[in-house]
């Protein structure tokens, strides 16, 4: 800093002010302490910055690994909403959802110094008395039901309604589901709220097909599907899972939508070239990891941050679903 003061004959604090910032430094005296930093190759020292100001520009994340397409695009989103607002972001996924875990991966993002931190959250740990986090971190989670601490989620309950509604009034007599795992709040939510719509309208409840959001999930459970004579619609929890169920479908030569209506959840880019392309719920990743930014700024700023912000879904309608009696299934 001494060496860019003496070539741009200024004073160290001119150049730690126009390090800084500082608006009030004359524009000609700012390019030339610009200009001597280019020269000489100064850059300032972020982490001493980071101290003197206390505050480190860096937001962590906690996600429960990176095969989730749910987990994958929020954390994607979070990353360039932060960058935006002017943040680095740094990334800790947990090969296992265990309270252990957790508490270790706060710890060592209170090591890396982070300001707040973003937890994508798809299982139930953080409503155990037992987990204690670093006080002075400010918490943010996604897709969880703690709701000691402040939520985003997409709103999971409307778009399995949405999906539910849709195949309904197409004329279906009841729609079967195949769900996410047991431990999955997001599955949770979907599940419960397709079930609620079929109550609603005093339809059949039929059994719980569940898989691991993987298509080879699906497939399996589509396979099953193929062999229910009763089955003319289904709302898959999740875009994967559905590409699973077309294929056994197809396997098993009953087509979709003639026979079998099919409804996921997510529309990832490629729902739109399944064969057929497939109906399913649009999630807003970019909304929620902004809403998650936002929250953290605000708590960054000393407000106070609580409840649960809801993303809103659309339902996406292709050509996986048409009213039943097309094929060899009316009900």
């Amino acid at each position: 800093m001494a060496d860019v003061a003496q070539l741009a004959g200024v004073s160290s604090q001119t150049v730690s002010r126009v390090s800084n910032g500082d608006a009030a430094v004359v524009e000609a005296t700012r390019k030339r302490v610009l200009d001597a930093m280019k020269e000489l190759g100064y850059r300032p020292n972020s982490a001493a910055r980071a101290l003197k100001r206390g505050e480190f520009r860096a937001i962590g994340v906690i996600t429960m690994g990176l095969t989730s397409t749910g987990n994958v695009r929020t954390l994607d989103a979070i990353a360039n909403a932060a960058s935006g607002a002017g943040y680095a972001v740094t990334l800790i996924p947990l090969d296992a959802p265990t309270q252990d875990n957790v508490r270790g991966a706060f710890t060592r993002l209170d090591e890396l110094a982070v300001d707040a931190v973003v937890l994508i959250m798809e299982v139930h740990l953080l409503d155990s008395a037992a987990l204690t986090l670093p006080p002075h971190l400010k918490v943010i989670v996604v897709d969880s039901d703690a709701t000691e601490f402040p939520v985003v989620d997409t709103d999971q309950r409307q778009g399995a309604r949405a999906a539910v509604r849709h195949l309904l009034d197409l004329g279906h007599g009841t729609v079967w589901h195949v769900a996410g795992p047991e431990e999955s709040f997001a599955a949770g939510r979907r599940a419960e709220a397709w079930e609620a719509a079929l109550r609603e309208e005093g339809r059949t409840v039929p059994p719980v097909l569940r898989g691991d959001w993987t298509p080879e999930s699906g497939y399996e459970a589509g396979l099953r599907l193929a062999d229910e004579a009763d089955c003319t619609a289904v709302f898959v929890a999740n875009d994967q899972m559905a590409l699973g169920v077309l294929r056994a479908l197809h396997d098993r030569g009953v087509r979709v939508p003639e026979e079998i209506s099919v409804v996921g959840f997510d529309d990832i880019p490629e729902a739109a070239s399944f064969i057929p392309p497939l109906t399913t719920v649009h999630q807003d990743f970019a909304q929620v990891g902004a809403l998650c930014v936002k929250a953290v700024l605000r708590a960054l700023a000393g407000e106070t941050v609580t409840g649960v912000q809801l993303v809103p879904t659309t339902l996406v309608v292709r050509n996986s679903t048409a009213s039943p009696g097309r094929g060899g299934r009316e009900r």
